[in-house]
């Protein structure tokens, strides 16, 4: 079973849409449209009316914004938004959550779920408390893979980026930095699906679908507009 992404074109290029009882990722630098993705996707939920729980921790969610996209429908009534400022206060996030999920519920959203933790990290490194950190995002992750299986629910979360690390031999050799997912092999472990997220200019952005359970690895092409997302199609003469 599949819920809508919020538009045709995504959803046929992920053959129906986000799959339920999993964790869909999404990462990429800032401004990739990851949030712009989970909002759609909040939003179309909430308008057929089952219950969102967002998981903000950045921010960046705008109730205009979510109006904007769900275009004139009454969505806030179904949308419960919970905001963190501190890791601390993530982890409190992820007690209620707990005490939220209904048979009412039709979608999970944290957004980001590593953005507190890599402050954490840093402070906890100083300290020699990293493990810690390490096994407080690990336990979020089994929380929301318990949920997302347990409820048959579609939890999507959002990732951060950084660039790798290159071996002296890479440097020289000319080879390109690419990114790398905060939180590494935790992300990877919890996440059936991966989907990576670029600016590649002039207002085009670019997901690729790096992890999918029954999908090969491809590409979708798109622009971000006021209603939501639009595919860039090429069109040739020949």
């Amino acid at each position: 079973m599949r819920i809508s992404t919020g538009s045709l074109d995504f959803d046929r290029w992920l053959h129906g849409g986000y799959e339920q009882g999993i964790i869909t990722t999404f990462y990429g630098p800032a401004g990739s449209g990851k949030t712009n993705l989970c909002i759609m996707a909040a939003a179309h939920q909430a308008a057929k009316g089952k219950k969102v729980i967002f998981i903000d921790t950045e921010g960046g969610v705008s109730v205009v914004r979510l109006k904007q996209i769900a275009q004139g429908q009454e969505v806030m009534r179904n949308v419960l938004l919970l905001r963190a400022t501190n890791f601390s206060e993530q982890l409190e996030a992820f007690d209620k959550l707990l005490k939220l999920v209904n048979d009412d519920v039709g979608l999970i959203i944290v957004d980001s779920m590593v953005m507190l933790y890599r402050i954490e990290l840093s402070e906890a490194r100083k300290q020699g408390q990293e493990k810690q950190i390490y096994g407080s995002l690990a336990k979020q992750m089994r929380i929301l893979n318990e949920i997302a299986q347990k409820k048959n629910i579609p939890v999507l979360i959002t990732d951060q980026v950084y660039s790798e690390f290159l071996s002296k031999e890479d440097f020289e050799a000319g080879k390109p930095k690419g990114v790398v997912m905060v939180g590494g092999d935790i992300m990877r472990y919890w996440s059936k699906c991966i989907i990576e997220l670029k600016s590649i200019g002039e207002g085009r952005r670019l997901a690729i679908l790096r992890k999918h359970r029954s999908l090969p690895e491809k590409s979708f092409e798109f622009r971000i507009t006021e209603h939501g997302i639009l595919r860039e199609r090429k069109f040739s003469l020949f």
